[in-house]
């Protein structure tokens, strides 16, 4: 499970697991419009990291991001603990 604490949006974090394949599953957002994120979590089950980083990147809601664009900086924050993980 990898926790992300969000920046500029209403909800405050996310939470997701990926598997040996590198798709994302369990996606849940903590706070935020419930339905909405209910429904991105969803929508983006199953999918590969890479898909879903490229294609909810700069979405724009206020303050210049949005709970999507803060699941893209989550899977890119995701990304790079595992080069960290690496190096150790």
């Amino acid at each position: 499970m990898f926790v992300y604490y969000t920046s500029g949006t209403c909800s405050r974090q996310i939470i997701f697991e990926v598997d040996e394949d590198n798709k994302l599953h369990r996606v849940k957002f903590i706070g935020g419009c419930s339905g909405n994120l209910q429904g991105v979590g969803r929508l983006v089950e199953g999918k590969s990291l890479d898909e879903v980083e490229t294609l909810l990147s700069g979405i724009k809601c206020k303050n210049n991001t949005s709970c999507p664009d803060q699941l893209s900086k989550a899977i890119t924050a995701y990304k790079k603990s595992l080069i960290e993980k690496d190096k150790k």
